[in-house]
């Protein structure tokens, strides 16, 4: 590409940002590296999502990509202490801005997944059920992404209550909770929302999206990330899948994570 060319697609670019920013009202401000951002409006939801060690990592950040659009919406990553939360990989982390005492009233709270270890773990953490109960007092939505509804089970916040899960889980959480499994992607009952595995959270948090505002900013959102899933598989779906795949699929994850 030469110089001219890349100058002319960067002046295309530029000019539509400008006509962007135009038509919305809305002025770019150079911020310092090292400081968040403010973001316009501010007076929307306050989503707070719970970081633990060896979560999964698109359960917390799908929904966050999305929910982090809802206008004037805040989006917080919380854990135990401040500072790099791992995957269950351990190949990446996420910063948590806040630890848990620090944060006493939210809007919305999601619980994310994580494998065998991670999610046992927060099952088993008093710190973060006793933080997750007292949250759900003030919340309007309380949420969860794959085994994240586990670790809300595991809080007594689902108790009598129709949710979902990981699909491998599913037969658990029946067995050790009062709670009835559904094979949705997403179930709603009352304030709990809870998705089913991983890649469901994006569903469910357009759900919220749509809860939170209205059906057209949700329609908006979708568009704005171009959440238009067309995978190249059609295997996503445990209810079709074979015996033989289902094993494949779970030793993948076993063998990924640390």
């Amino acid at each position: 590409m030469t110089g001219s060319t890349h100058s002319a697609t960067r002046r295309t670019v530029l000019r539509g940002t400008a006509a962007l920013t135009a038509a919305t009202g809305l002025t770019a401000v150079a911020s310092p590296a090292h400081a968040a951002p403010a973001k316009p409006g501010g007076e929307g939801p306050r989503v707070g999502v719970l970081l633990y060690d060896g979560y999964s990592l698109l359960d917390p950040t799908g929904p966050a990509e999305v929910l982090s659009r809802v206008p004037g919406a805040t989006v917080t990553m919380v854990a135990e202490r401040r500072g790099p939360v791992r995957t269950d990989t351990g190949d990446v982390a996420v910063v948590a801005e806040r630890s848990l005492d620090e944060v006493d009233r939210l809007d919305v709270v999601l619980v994310p997944g994580a494998g065998n270890r991670g999610t046992v773990a927060a099952m088993e953490n008093q710190t973060l059920l006793r933080w997750i109960r007292h949250m759900n007092r003030r919340t309007r939505f309380t949420t969860s992404v794959c085994t994240g509804s586990l670790v809300l089970a595991a809080a007594g916040l689902l108790d009598g209550r129709r949710a979902t899960t990981y699909w491998a889980s599913a037969e658990y959480l029946e067995k050790t909770f009062d709670v009835r499994y559904v094979p949705e992607r997403f179930v709603e009952s009352g304030k709990f929302i809870t998705a089913a595995g991983v890649s469901a959270g994006l569903d469910m948090a357009l759900r919220l999206a749509a809860r939170l505002t209205d059906d057209d900013t949700a329609r908006a959102i979708q568009l704005a990330v171009e959440y238009d899933p067309r995978p190249p598989y059609d295997a996503g779906d445990a209810r079709r899948a074979s015996p033989e795949l289902k094993a494949r699929a779970l030793k993948i994850l076993a063998d990924s994570q640390v």
